[in-house]
């Protein structure tokens, strides 16, 4: 027996003297340049990986809000204090996550002038950048989580993405750039 079912719908809208609402969208663009031995100046990647997408986490949101209204129990993601971790676990992503999963793990400082930041009031003002790079002697192991920190133990987790980058050896060194905005 079989038992088909449909619907048609007439809609027509109208828009006139109607304003559009102020909509805000989390973008999280980030690279991975993975280099043969220590990088030196001109050093070009033997591959490089480009993508978009993480998760936001409470705790990170909240600090946000928090350093927004002047609060200062929550240290801020600036070059004293954020950290790119990254680790070998592969749990889901969560928002109520505080740390990697993985057993394997480590938290990177930033590179010299990082993170970045232009203030203004252009397009341009909209974006953070963080930049951290492991050199052959750091996080040898499979990278499958990466997160934004604001301690090198402890503090707060912005944000998680889990994605199997390969495995890192002593033999290369990489760098990640992790690129934030408001659109």
């Amino acid at each position: 027996m079989r038992d088909d079912k449909g619907r048609l719908i007439e809609a027509a809208s109208i828009h006139a003297g109607l304003r559009q609402a102020d909509v805000g969208r989390w973008r999280c663009r980030w690279k991975l340049e993975k280099f043969h031995g220590e990088i030196t100046p001109g050093a070009v990647p033997f591959e490089v990986i480009e993508r978009e997408g993480n998760l936001l986490m409470y705790g990170g949101v909240s600090s946000l809000w928090h350093r927004l209204l002047g609060g200062t129990s929550v240290q801020p993601f600036d070059s004293a204090n954020a950290r790119i971790g990254v680790g070998d676990g592969n749990a889901a992503a969560d928002p109520v996550q505080t740390d990697l999963q993985g057993a394997n793990k480590i938290r990177k400082g930033m590179d010299a002038t990082f993170p970045q930041h232009a203030d203004g009031v252009n397009a341009a003002a909209n974006t953070v950048t963080f930049k951290a790079t492991f050199t052959t002697a750091e996080a040898n192991f499979v990278w499958n989580e990466w997160g934004l920190f604001n301690a090198g133990a402890g503090g707060r987790m912005l944000n998680r993405k889990v994605e199997n980058l390969g495995e890192k050896t002593s033999q290369a060194s990489w760098a990640f750039t992790v690129q934030l905005s408001l659109v």
